[in-house]
């Protein structure tokens, strides 16, 4: 008799142990992402919500790890591996709130230092995301060129491509969104020119110096031509080609673009004339 009442006492207590963990499993709750707090908090508020959302990863988490546990029989047999607990990439994983930023170009010229820099803000995937990113790229001056309404960003990586000449801002000479077909094999090139002003007397608006282009990954060489017939070969950049000032005149890959980069510059007194693909990989 006082076997079976203990035997019994055991029961009832892995019954009830049973009972209060998947009753404190069942209290928590996962809620909807607080789309609208992102868009009022701003950007100081996000480490706030990282460190809340990370906390209530443990515990559902530790929970889960509990639970499973407890379904066993005992001993080595009776452990199970919870897997981590993943979801889709968040919109500060995929950039969309902060831009990436790649300087392509570095370099010295009439006593200035001037760079291009290619920034890449990530696709939003819906209307809060668009708006915000929206309120986000107004803050480092930029404006998608072509768009009406935060909509017209949905499910698009934007690309700005920035000038930087001596103590002045920086101005967008070009952007636009990301094209996957800018990675497809092809050797066209997309390539545009402008003067590069660094306050030469009377150069600034005459000589057409500055090349911006664009190539497939697989281009490993293009060769920049001037309107004298010199020319200046720009190779793929190495690992250790890409960071610094007074870069030389490479392809250079830019963080979230498809597309590699490249940028020359003419002697002075010389304008841009063409340019060439001279090897792939």
């Amino acid at each position: 008799m006082s076997t079976d009442r203990e035997t019994h006492h055991d029961m009832v207590t892995d019954a009830d142990i049973a009972f209060l963990l998947a009753r404190a499993a069942d209290e928590v709750e996962i809620g909807t992402a607080p789309y609208q707090a992102v868009l009022r908090g701003g950007r100081r508020r996000r480490a706030r919500r990282w460190a809340t959302a990370a906390a209530t990863a443990l515990v559902i988490a530790g929970s889960t790890g509990t639970l499973a546990l407890a379904g066993g029989t005992g001993g080595d047999e009776g452990r199970r591996t919870v897997p981590a607990v993943t979801g889709p990439p968040t919109a500060e994983r995929r950039h969309v709130y902060e831009p990436r930023m790649t300087t392509v170009a570095s370099a010295r010229d009439n006593g200035k230092d001037w760079s291009v820099t290619v920034v890449t803000w990530g696709a939003p995937k819906n209307e809060a995301e668009a708006q915000y990113q929206r309120s986000r790229m107004g803050e480092y001056g930029l404006t998608p060129t072509g768009t009406e309404t935060a909509s017209d960003l949905i499910g698009k990586s934007w690309i700005f491509v920035r000038l930087l000449v001596g103590d002045g801002p920086s101005t967008t000479i070009q952007d636009g969104p990301a094209d996957r077909s800018d990675a497809d094999g092809s050797t066209d090139l997309e390539v545009s020119s402008r003067p590069l002003d660094t306050g030469r007397p009377g150069a600034a608006g005459k000589a057409v110096r500055l090349v911006i282009g664009k190539a497939d990954p697989t281009v490993r060489a293009v060769t920049c031509t001037w309107d004298d017939g010199t020319s200046v070969p720009v190779p793929m950049a190495g690992a250790g080609d890409g960071f610094g000032w007074n870069l030389k005149p490479m392809i250079r890959r830019a963080e979230g673009s498809p597309a590699n980069w490249f940028v020359c510059l003419a002697p002075e007194g010389r304008s841009y004339k063409s340019v060439q693909v001279d090897s792939l990989t």
